[in-house]
């Protein structure tokens, strides 16, 4: 039975473990690529988190954060392990808890879709495309993610971040595991949803065993992964019911993969928010608060959702970018922020557009928004390259 909620977006939301959101809106993970290309964070990546937290958002999640510096997404990815700055999380974490909000950490392996310049890719199978590649993991290589996750997930909420969020969309590792299109594996991890989702079960029940129970274990969960023979929402759903019961304290929605060719949820032509259908089936199936990520660009679609009952939090990320104060806006009936038009969108060309503006974010310069989409990607690509150098460096990449 569906019923309309009695939350608003501005109402506090009590997770199962006690955490308090101060309200419903939530800046989800972006890559932000706003490490030093060490691994460690920088000043204009504490300036960004502390902005958004000082705008009145509940909570912000750092996309893809590394446990292991072998398998990144990118080179402005940060690395949180043993060799890790300490000092510098320490200070991330604090500035980025200003104003009430929580900041938490999505732990990330990139698997197949490792960063080539700095990596040797390992996903669930073999793949052997012209501009496209990966090994294979072996049983070895798979049993260790778990515990990866886990004291990645520990060293997070010894250093002050509020929680963590499970990385298992978007294409990345765990999603791969996910995906009969990337996983056809015949062994205990391939075949049907139930072995492909074993590995997220695992690390799943590995990270919540490991960290303080006032500690928020949350989870990215693909939808559908938008491509034919990927994840189906039929196969989705089947995960969902898996996660019953293992100590998800949110269960954030999304859809697509950033695999090469695959269409980006981002720039899809339909307006509104995505996967709320989804949201809908996934409710009956676990009793986790749920987020949707995806689409929400006006106040009254995200208030809308939240009211339905259809979800309790909303993600939104592209919004915080052009405009980090605007929940504190919203809250006082000022207006939503305006989305830029490209007249030509250059493959690649919104991400490293928003990914420069979160640059001039961290670093209080506000002139910059109307900067070439051009322009963008050749600072973006620049800035990837000097840190490929850095990161081989410091990681021994050969």
């Amino acid at each position: 039975m569906h019923t309309t909620s009695s939350a608003s977006l501005f109402s506090p939301l009590t997770l199962p473990n006690g955490r308090v959101l101060k309200n419903r809106i939530i800046k989800s993970a972006m890559s932000d690529s706003l490490g030093d290309g060490q691994g460690n964070p920088t000043p204009s990546q504490m300036r960004l988190y502390e902005r958004w937290a000082e705008g009145g958002l509940a909570a912000s999640i750092i996309g893809e954060v590394q446990g292991d510096p072998r398998y990144p997404e990118k080179p402005g990815n940060l690395v949180l392990n043993e060799a890790a700055d300490e000092t510098a999380f320490r200070n991330l974490a604090r500035r980025g808890a200003t104003n009430g909000a929580q900041l938490w950490l999505q732990l990330g392996h990139a698997g197949a879709m490792a960063h080539l310049p700095i990596s040797q890719p390992r996903g669930p199978s073999a793949i052997d495309f012209p501009d496209f590649r990966s090994k294979a993991m072996s049983i070895a290589e798979i049993r260790a993610v778990p515990d990866s996750f886990a004291r990645t997930a520990l060293r997070a909420a010894e250093l002050g971040f509020g929680g963590v969020q499970i990385h298992a969309a978007h294409g990345f590792l765990l999603s791969q595991f996910l995906s009969p299109l990337f996983n056809r594996r015949s062994d205990a991890y391939g075949g049907s949803i139930q072995a492909r989702m074993r590995l997220l079960i695992e690390t799943v029940e590995a990270v919540r065993a490991s960290v303080p129970s006032d500690f928020v274990v949350a989870i990215k969960l693909n939808a559908t992964d938008q491509l034919d023979g990927g994840l189906t929402e039929g196969d989705a759903l089947e995960v969902v019911a898996g996660l019953e019961g293992k100590g998800v304290d949110l269960l954030d929605i999304s859809g697509g993969t950033y695999f090469p060719g695959a269409p980006s949820s981002s720039e899809r032509a339909t307006t509104g928010p995505y996967f709320v259908e989804f949201a809908r089936a996934a409710r009956r199936l676990i009793s986790a608060p749920l987020m949707v990520t995806g689409g929400f660009k006006r106040k009254e679609e995200a208030e809308a959702v939240v009211q339905s009952g259809d979800a309790d939090v909303v993600g939104m990320a592209r919004g915080f970018v052009l405009d980090p104060y605007m929940p504190a806006k919203w809250q006082a009936g000022k207006s939503d922020p305006s989305f830029p038009r490209f007249a030509t969108l250059p493959p690649g060309g919104m991400t490293a557009w928003f990914t420069m503006r979160m640059t001039d974010l961290g670093e209080d310069r506000e002139d910059q928004v109307h900067r070439d989409i051009g322009e963008a990607i050749k600072e973006y690509e620049k800035r990837d390259e000097l840190r490929v150098a850095q990161w081989k460096k410091r990681f021994s990449v050969p």
